[in-house]
């Protein structure tokens, strides 16, 4: 783990140190968001409390905004400062991991409005498969922003043991969702919903993966996206 102080912010002018350290805030605000829309669809599932879906929403706007700013604030720095170096994977880094949270939340939107579609009727099909990928990905995206405010290599590794662990959860919950539909083809239509929610759910996982892949290059410089074609990339 890395000291992101004693790395990123060593610079003759404090102020510099003050604009990077306030961009690095700003993302893990953003990503508590994110969380927090998560929490929200976590807490329906054990309580059935319709009024904690309608927050998704809500906070989607909050995450939109938080989202303007930061590529405000990025904007801002690079015309101003020209980072280089550290300092300038820390700016790309961000403009990407900010990217990726916006996603999160357009996702974390789909699942609250379809799971009050599906999951307000009495009917506790698919709620258990469901509430096991969201639990998973929860961790997941935790994980990825501890790795990002902690710069943490370990952790951003780990990130892609969870991301097979999600997969696996996720093609199972398929499985039982498509017994579901076999047994009582009136239930398509709904169970077709609630995959669309799974869907929604694993894509979050990705992204989380996304943001492991990103501090890993900026603590690194090296570009572990895509394997198969950088060579610098770890297996």
């Amino acid at each position: 783990m890395n000291d992101l102080n004693d790395d990123f912010f060593r610079h003759i002018s404090s102020e510099f140190n003050e604009e990077l350290e306030a961009l690095r805030r700003s993302t893990l605000e953003m990503g508590g968001l994110v969380e927090e829309q998560l929490r929200s669809a976590l807490q329906f599932y054990s309580t059935q409390d319709s009024s904690l879906l309608s927050q998704t929403a809500e906070i989607e706007q909050k995450i939109n905004a938080a989202e303007i700013d930061l590529d405000e604030q990025v904007e801002a720095l690079i015309v101003r400062r020209q980072p280089i170096a550290s300092d300038l994977r820390l700016v790309l880094a961000v403009s990407k991991i900010v990217r990726d949270l916006e996603r999160m939340g357009d996702e974390l939107e789909k699942v609250g409005s379809l799971s009050l579609e599906c999951f307000t009727s009495g009917s506790d099909v698919g709620v258990t498969e469901i509430q096991r990928i969201a639990e998973h990905v929860a961790k997941m995206l935790n994980e990825s922003l501890n790795a990002f405010a902690r710069l943490d290599l370990d952790l951003a590794r780990d990130i892609f043991q969870r991301e097979r662990e999600v997969d696996k959860v996720y093609q199972s919950a398929l499985r039982a969702l498509a017994t579901f539909m076999i047994e009582d083809p009136r239930n398509i239509g709904r169970v077709l919903n609630i995959v669309w929610i799974a869907r929604s759910l694993e894509r979050v996982g990705d992204h989380a993966t996304n943001i492991a892949e990103y501090v890993i290059y900026l603590v690194q410089g090296v570009d572990v996206r895509h394997p198969g074609i950088n060579q610098n990339s770890f297996d």
